[in-house]
């Protein structure tokens, strides 16, 4: 069967780009198209497509509009939306996350035709098949029937408290560490509000996202959050009860300053995993850095950025956990992590913040 695409875009070339994208990829169908966000309303309901490419900015009814009356209208059809590389872009492309969009594309910025139909083709599929996996997932959970997929972690959960791993108890003060992905600001915006303003230690987040993005994520989450959220800065300290999120387009790590500090530096080191900013680079950082003092999140996200960072973070003693399948969007890297043994918990999303107040009291206080 193959996955139905409504393309959605309120210029003319941009629809035949992403027509001509997703022209020829095994089972993927250009179900139709529609110039504004009123008449793809109409398509989606006549067409029933598995997803469409939306369009953020669009006349008459635009993106953001569009997902609200598909939510409230229960319309099941995924989303994949499509930005420009602005400030404006950013901030809607954030709020079409929270709002349930699956993931989301630039528009290429310049370039010929064809260069431009195979970048858009490049960033799509992994996301369309990211979609399929994850739409099966939730087809056969649905039925009540599980999936065969990882080894379960050495502490599966099992109800509404998972249990929290006992450590030593470690000296200096203890980092908590977040790494995700795919649904990454949805996922956010549910557990970084469940944290308390006297969190013992402070949040560090790879979110993999382009520059102009991360800002206005920083900015939705700290308005959500009893502790403060901000885009990370070259050198700052990293106090208790702060989240840090890395800026797109660079990578994030910790190293220590005087008297105890945790410092941040953000540089224009490669990408890894092609991602930057990377999770195993932050991850990597505090392993060597900061011995057995972490608290390590992965969170939904497709690929396996993480594993390797987890590994050596479990090599001194880190407490890690991740996201359980049946409330990830993408099962991929809380999967890669757990089934590479380095994962003490397995925890829905809205269980994950109550983990790690409870590791940091039992283990660091």
């Amino acid at each position: 069967m193959s996955t139905r695409v409504l393309v959605v875009d309120d210029t003319a070339v941009f629809r035949r780009v992403i027509t001509e994208a997703l022209h020829g990829v095994p089972g993927v169908e250009v179900a139709g198209t529609a110039n504004n966000g009123k008449l793809a309303l109409s398509r989606i309901a006549a067409l029933q497509p598995d997803l469409v490419t939306l369009d953020i900015e669009m006349p008459e009814m635009n993106g953001i509009e569009v997902l609200e009356a598909m939510r409230s209208g229960s319309i099941k059809t995924g989303a994949i939306m499509v930005s420009s590389l602005t400030s404006r872009g950013g901030q809607l492309t954030v709020r079409a996350l929270e709002l349930g969009a699956f993931d989301f594309i630039t528009k290429p910025e310049r370039g010929a035709a064809e260069e431009n139909i195979t970048l858009v083709r490049d960033g799509l599929v992994p996301i369309i098949r990211a979609f399929e996996r994850s739409r099966e997932i939730r087809s056969i959970l649905g039925a009540g029937v599980r999936k065969p997929t990882t080894p379960p972690a050495p502490h599966p959960i099992h109800g509404a408290s998972p249990p929290v791993p006992r450590h030593p108890r470690r000296a200096g003060s203890p980092i908590v560490l977040i790494g995700v992905s795919t649904g990454g600001p949805a996922a956010l915006a549910k557990l970084l509000p469940a944290l308390p303003s006297d969190l013992a230690a402070p949040v560090l987040i790879v979110q993999h996202m382009p520059p102009l993005f991360t800002g206005p994520l920083a900015e939705s989450l700290r308005k959500k959050c009893t502790i403060p959220v901000k885009e990370a800065m070259d050198g700052e300290p990293a106090l208790p009860g702060h989240a840090y999120l890395a800026p797109g387009g660079k990578q994030m790590k910790v190293l220590p300053g005087t008297n105890g500090a945790i410092l941040v530096k953000i540089t224009d080191d490669p990408p890894e995993h092609n991602c930057r900013p990377a999770v195993d680079y932050l991850f990597r950082s505090a392993a060597l850095h900061f011995p057995g003092r972490s608290i390590a999140a992965i969170l939904t996200g497709m690929g396996n950025d993480g594993t390797e960072g987890l590994r050596l973070l479990k090599r001194s003693g880190c407490i890690s956990i991740a996201q359980d399948e049946a409330s990830c969007v993408v099962f991929g890297m809380p999967k890669e992590a757990i089934a590479a043994g380095v994962v003490d918990t397995v925890a829905p999303l809205d269980a994950i913040a109550g983990v790690i107040v409870r590791s940091l009291r039992e283990n660091y206080a």
